[in-house]
């Protein structure tokens, strides 16, 4: 059994040189190649996606719903996380709080469905954007190519590279909430075969809601060496440290939200989380020939989170306050993700294939430390006293270590039957093993489990007419015990962890189309997903799971992006969504997903001339929701309305951000009926970048 051991950047970058010169490989998507042109191109639109199929293919021609979000168009705006980023996606719900990034995409959780550069990264952590360049949201099981989990679809953050003649630039802002940052976007090109780039910042910022704040810290450099006219070698490091307080939002009273100021938080004077993480992908490229390349790559990372949190456990009618409890944690995360890939062209019998064949190797270990408070003072629910602290000490109530080792064996093979026709096929088989250990426990036996799976997917396109392309798909999920936050319990009661896998499969189709002579493009999907043996309790029996629960969600989604004409541009969508639990033994039978609207989307019109004034403005609609999936607290729906403006000349650009013009007071998100996030009030964030 290997022990955990801290990564120093100095031995992160030992770890690189060793795995590209002999180890297996990392699962990390091929690169797309980004001039400095098409980096200030004005079009929110990406024509050629890479998360979909793990090779640069034009959108048109995937036969799946994707949506695609650059990171330009929020930062102006002052959003620095993913919930907010995909907010007014199409059947895309953030459940997340200010402790780690948590979304649904077409109402199924995608918590743990989270990549960077296509390598998985699901440990619980803020992520932040000021380091990436596109957020790709693919949706539907994704098993095929990256194994475990994705029953409603993956996100897959595309990092900023190095690019050959990019110019330099800093950006300042400031803002609201004493908000306050600096960032510096470097780039250098030493020689024809060297490009180097280095995104490093910090940014302050307070909140509208009482006593908490936070602080992000950013230093990512990457470097691009053309070894040889065939040999190219990618790596990239990431230092995030994000140090702020918890804050787990508002309790519900009689089915609603509290009826309380935004500001209204119910932790501990003494509260923090403090992330700190490091990412390090390195990728050989090597090109076999004019249509073959062979791509090995390595991803390792580390999470370093301590946290001391007290939140709400929900509101006591008898005693008018708030229950809460107080935890401390002290938890390690390291993971090594491992691809070897080859990709190459070629015919037979006058059919054009574009194969790719990969294997994955993966190892992750997580050590989570919990302690908790023997007992925590409630607080009044209008006036909380913060300064009433646990009572007790604090006493330990978990100490587990986690290993997992995974191998994932895929082939896809995207053929091109003529001008009319497409079919994308693809078969992955799977390995997964995890084995908890409970130092707490000694006379119980460390417990291991192996589950192994195999998922398919086929997906058909037809483009009858040149700017309209129709598909159809079929894709298959599987999620194994401990495989969605790893580990499993040693010794537990009844058949928890020998259960097999739960499993997903979605039918969807759609037409994807592109518009005005190429300037817009649109794609209508309609789908059904469903999780057809899903856990649920024995109702004569609760320490025996079965496998016969059923989860189902049915939607129609329509989104449209890029050049209405002039300098006017758009992006936007629409989303209908019926997520239901059709099949359980344990009261949630025809209930609708905790967090998931029926309804929601955004439109966003631009106005921007190459040079000179410009402006954006943009509405964000979501339905009504509910807190729990018992259904008893809901969450009323909202309209928010922001807007920007700016001015740029040819090396630099200021812009003013309004958020939530209106000041409307609407719920951004939840937890449980006890924890529910109120949304930000009206902001201004002030915004300047200088280019070099």
């Amino acid at each position: 059994m290997l022990s955990p051991r801290r990564l120093t950047p100095l031995n992160l970058g030992l770890c690189a040189l060793l795995y590209a010169g002999f180890g297996s490989a990392a699962t990390v998507l091929p690169e797309l190649s980004i001039s400095a042109s098409e980096a200030q191109d004005d079009d929110p639109r990406v024509k050629d996606v890479t998360t979909a199929t793990r090779t640069s293919t034009p959108a048109r021609y995937v036969p799946q719903a994707i949506d695609t979000v650059k990171t330009s168009n929020v930062l102006d705006y002052g959003i620095n996380s993913i919930g907010e980023a995909l907010s007014g996606i199409p059947n895309v719900s953030s459940t997340a709080d200010t402790r780690f990034d948590s979304l649904r995409i077409r109402g199924f959780d995608a918590s743990n469905d989270f990549y960077l550069d296509g390598i998985r990264d699901d440990s619980q952590y803020v992520r932040d954007l000021h380091n990436i360049e596109r957020i790709e949201v693919l949706k539907g099981p994704a098993a095929v190519l990256y194994g475990r989990g994705s029953q409603g679809g993956i996100i897959n953050r595309v990092s900023k590279m190095p690019q050959f003649g990019r110019q330099s630039s800093i950006q300042a802002q400031g803002g609201s909430e004493d908000l306050r940052s600096l960032y510096a976007d470097l780039s250098a090109d030493p020689s024809d075969t060297l490009s180097l780039r280095l995104n490093m910042g910090n940014e302050d910022k307070n909140s509208f809601r009482d006593h908490v704040s936070g602080n992000r810290q950013l230093f990512a450099p990457s470097m691009s060496w053309q070894i040889t006219p065939d040999l190219n070698w990618l790596v990239q490091y990431e230092y995030n440290r994000y140090n702020r307080t918890p804050d787990r939002g508002i309790p519900s009273i009689n089915g609603r939200p509290a009826d309380v100021s935004r500001g209204t938080t119910y932790g501990g004077q003494n509260d923090f989380i403090d992330d700190k993480v490091q990412n390090l992908r390195s990728r050989l490229s090597y090109e076999l020939s004019d249509n073959w390349q062979l791509r090995h790559t390595l991803g390792v990372f580390k999470l370093d989170s301590q946290f001391e949190n007290t939140y709400l456990t929900g509101y006591d009618p008898k005693i008018n306050k708030v229950n809460r409890q107080s935890w401390q944690q002290d938890m390690t995360t390291r993971n090594i993700f491992n691809n070897l890939e080859i990709e190459g062209g070629f015919d037979t019998f006058g059919l054009e294939h574009r194969l790719l064949t990969g294997l994955e190797l993966g190892s992750q270990r997580r050590d989570p430390k919990l302690y908790k408070a023997a007992s925590v003072p409630p607080v009044d629910v209008y006036n909380p006293d913060r300064s009433l602290r646990p009572t007790g000490p604090m006493v330990i109530s978990s100490d587990n270590h986690t290993e997992v080792e995974s191998q994932g064996l895929y082939v896809q093979d995207q053929l091109r039957l003529n001008d009319q026709w497409q079919v994308l096929a693809g078969l992955r088989y799977d390995r997964f093993n995890v084995e908890t250990t409970n130092h707490l426990k000694p006379l119980i036996p460390s417990e291991e489990r192996t589950s192994h799976s195999t998922s398919p997917r086929l997906g058909v396109v037809w483009t009858p007419l040149q700017n309209h392309s129709f598909y159809a798909s079929w894709t298959k999920t599987f999620s194994p015990v401990g495989g969605g936050l790893i580990g499993i319990t040693p010794g537990a009661a009844g058949n928890t962890n020998d259960l097999s896998p739960e499993l997903t499969k979605q039918k969807e189709i759609g037409v994807k189309s592109d518009w005005l002579d190429d300037r817009l493009s649109t794609t209508l999907a309609v789908y059904e997903l469903e999780l057809y043996n899903r856990r649920t309790k024995d109702p004569d029996d609760p320490t025996i799971t079965l496998l016969s629960g059923l989860q189902r969600s049915r939607g129609i989604e329509l989104t449209a992006s890029g050049k209405l004409g002039g300098n006017w541009y758009m992006r936007g969508g629409v989303g209908v969504q019926d997520a239901t639990v059709v099949k359980d033994n344990n009261g949630l039978e025809g209930k609708r997903i905790n967090g998931v609207a029926k309804h929601n989307g955004s439109l966003f019109i631009t106005w921007k001339p190459e040079m000179g004034w410009y402006a954006e403005t943009g509405l964000t609609l979501v339905g009504q929701r509910y807190a729990d999936n018992q259904n008893t607290v809901i969450l009323p729906g909202y309209g928010r309305w922001d807007a920007l403006a700016g001015y740029r000349e040819k090396d630099w650009d200021v812009s003013g951000a309004l958020t939530n013009l209106t000041d409307r007071y609407y719920y951004a998100s939840a937890t449980s009926a006890a924890q529910i996030m109120p949304g930000e009030p009206r902001s201004l964030v002030m915004t300047g970048t200088y280019k070099f």
